[in-house]
């Protein structure tokens, strides 16, 4: 009894799953003249922003070390 139900499920599964294939059709991706810009907006936020803060913030630290070296005393 238990390998029928998981034949009849698997069967059920297959006939089932035909809708799911228009997912992967052309009309789903609605690609118009702003998708390169989206893409822009995505990577500049998610992978350049993160670049320059990181630059900015190494820069001022770096310059912080130099002003507190310089007023340190030298022996």
């Amino acid at each position: 009894m238990k390998y029928w139900m998981q034949g009849v499920l698997m069967i059920v599964s297959l006939f089932a799953s035909g809708h799911a294939w228009a997912v992967d059709s052309y009309r789903f991706l609605h690609v118009t003249i702003d998708t390169p810009w989206m893409i822009f907006v995505f990577l500049f936020f998610l992978v350049f922003a993160p670049m320059i803060l990181s630059a900015i913030l190494h820069w001022r630290n770096a310059m912080r070390r130099d002003k507190d070296e310089q007023d340190e005393p030298h022996e």
